[in-house]
């Protein structure tokens, strides 16, 4: 497993991110296709022995199971000094006006309740898993400062806006000398490009990491256009991401069978390596359940695509509308 800096910052990752959500309580919250503690276990030990020191979560993951699992795993399986653990606030926890969002008030609560699941006295990165068009972006920046400042997180990350917000917020940290941004965790994949066109140029130039998430866009790049999933059946999230320029999509996913095919990989592999050579990308977040996943997701690391398989697998793209920002 190869280490690269986290952005701007010293912290070392994994070129490759576990993402947390496929673990938790099944009738806790809206996802009701995922596992169990006793289940989930083992695949992130097999993710932890496979070299990946990075795990993403988020309070909002199975009511907040995600994290408990994620939090006890850590405790038996590895140092929490060694392991970069980020977590995500924003999402409805409860009912009421202030069960939500990224006022002051909910960001230090959420916090708190996130740090008590995961059974640490902090995370290395607290990341905004939306934006929150209700409440001041200055009254969200300055409660991610002062966290920060607390020593209950060590680096903030934003989620999925348009770019024109991202700068915005970049430039009022700065102005107000806030600690700033260092990561985006963004919707990126073989079906879903439109983040090409303005969000990676700024990350770019500003240096930060980018850590995509759905890199196969929930499954979708591993198996032929008309075969589906419990997921993807039960999934009305990915349902919204995915539901339009069915004609190009189709191709795009033919494209990437025909040179697994060749190749003699998964097309997980070639999906995932697509996005992990993309430039300017960190550590794409590859979720897993099951052993070969997370087999297939390290061994996409060493898949070097060449040239005129990436045109392939490009070449059948349209534009399409934006999704995953609410």
């Amino acid at each position: 497993m190869d280490y690269v800096n986290f952005g701007p910052t010293g912290m070392k990752v994994s070129r490759l991110c576990l993402g947390c959500m496929t673990y938790g309580v099944p009738d806790r919250g809206n996802h009701s296709w995922t596992m169990r503690e006793e289940d989930s276990r083992p695949l992130i030990r097999q993710a932890l022995e496979l070299g990946i020191n990075f795990l993403d979560t988020a309070n909002t993951y199975s009511d907040g199971t995600s994290e408990e699992i994620v939090g006890r795993a850590i405790k038996d399986f590895a140092r929490r000094e060694d392991i970069v653990l980020a977590t995500k606030v924003y999402n409805r926890m409860r009912p009421g006006p202030n069960g939500m969002g990224l006022s002051r008030k909910a960001i230090l609560h959420e916090l708190d309740a996130s740090l008590k699941r995961l059974g640490t006295d902090y995370v290395d990165l607290y990341q905004i898993h939306r934006f929150d068009y209700t409440t001041p972006i200055e009254e969200t920046l300055e409660a991610l400062h002062d966290m920060v400042k607390a020593g209950k997180v060590r680096h903030i990350g934003a989620s999925s806006m348009p770019a024109w917000r991202f700068a915005k917020a970049i430039y009022i940290s700065r102005r107000n000398g806030w600690t700033p941004f260092v990561s985006m965790q963004n919707h990126l994949n073989l079906l879903y490009r439109e983040e090409e066109r303005e969000m990676l140029p700024l990350c770019a130039e500003e240096g930060l990491a980018v850590i995509p998430w759905s890199p196969l866009a929930r499954g979708r790049l591993t198996r032929d256009w008309n075969d589906a999933t419990e997921r993807q059946r039960t999934d009305d999230v990915g349902k919204n991401l995915y539901d339009a320029a069915a004609d190009a999509d189709r191709r795009v996913i033919e494209a990437v069978g025909r040179i697994a095919a060749a190749r003699g990989v998964s097309r997980a592999q070639v999906a995932l390596a697509w996005v992990a050579q993309k430039k300017g990308v960190t550590a794409p977040i590859v979720g897993a359940s099951k052993p070969a996943h997370l087999t297939d997701a390290v061994a996409a690391l060493d898949l070097g695509l060449t040239s005129g398989e990436i045109q392939a697998l490009e070449e059948p793209y349209i534009p399409h509308r934006i999704a995953g920002f609410q």
